[in-house]
C-alpha cells in the first residue's frame, strides 16, 4: 500500500517555529507578567543556580513523556552540573505510594514530605491540566519552594499561571509540545553547566 508521509524537513520547521514562539510569563495568578523567552530562561538557569550554591533540591515532577523528560533533565542536572536533583519516578516507590493514597496526591505527597524553602519545583505537564502536577505545584509554593512550569495545549491551562515562571508551548501535538519542553530542559541544564565554567568576575 502507498502511503502519505509528513516530509522530516517540515516536522523540524515546524518545531523550530513552535520552540521558538514559546511564551514565558513571571508570577502567579493575577501577578503574572509576559517576558521575553530569552530573559525567561535566563532566570531559569538564574533559579537552577541558586538552588545548587545554596544547597537546595530541585524536584522535578511529569507524568508519561514528561515523566522521561524530568528523569533526564535529573540526570544531567546531577551529573553534569552537580546540583542535588530528585524525581520521584521509582516504580516501587510511586506504585506503593499511588495504591496507598491515590495517584492524584502522589506528587503533593512527595512534595510535601521533602520540599523546603529555596528549593526549586520543576513541573512538566503537556496539557496543563493534570491533577496530580497542579497538585504538587501548590504544595510547593506552601512550602516556600520556587517553581518553573511547562506546558502546552490551552493557552488558559491552569499550569501556567501558578509558577514563578511559567513557559507555555503553543501547540496541540503531543510530539511537538513535549519535543519542545525537552528542548527547553535541555538549554536550562547545559547553560547552566556553561555558566559554572565561566570565571566569575571578582568584586
Amino acid at each position: 500500500m502507498d502511503f502519505q508521509y509528513l516530509p522530516i524537513t517540515n516536522y523540524l520547521r515546524r518545531l523550530g517555529e513552535i520552540a521558538l514562539w514559546t511564551e514565558v510569563n513571571a508570577g502567579a495568578g493575577e501577578n503574572t507578567n509576559a517576558i521575553s523567552l530569552d530573559d525567561g530562561s535566563k532566570r531559569a538557569v538564574q533559579m537552577i543556580l541558586d538552588a545548587k550554591f545554596g544547597q537546595s533540591k530541585i524536584m522535578l515532577v511529569g507524568n508519561g513523556g514528561s515523566a522521561a523528560i524530568v528523569s533526564h533533565m535529573q540526570n544531567d542536572l546531577c551529573d553534569s552540573v552537580k546540583a542535588r536533583a530528585m524525581v520521584f519516578n521509582e516504580p516501587p516507590f510511586l506504585t506503593a505510594v499511588s495504591n496507598d493514597h491515590g495517584y492524584a496526591t502522589f506528587f503533593e505527597d512527595a512534595v510535601k514530605l521533602w520540599a523546603e524553602p529555596g528549593d526549586v519545583l520543576i513541573a512538566i505537564s503537556s496539557s496543563g491540566k493534570s491533577e496530580n502536577i497542579l497538585r504538587a505545584v501548590r504544595a510547593a509554593r506552601a512550602k516556600d519552594s520556587e517553581v518553573i512550569t511547562l506546558s502546552g495545549f490551552d493557552e488558559k491551562n491552569p499550569l501556567r499561571s501558578l509558577g514563578d515562571l511559567n513557559f507555555y508551548v503553543p501547540a496541540n501535538e503531543y510530539g511537538i509540545v513535549e519535543t519542545a519542553h525537552g528542548i527547553l530542559c535541555h538549554y536550562m541544564s547545559d547553560a547552566a553547566l556553561a555558566a559554572l565554567n565561566v570565571p566569575r568576575p571578582v568584586a
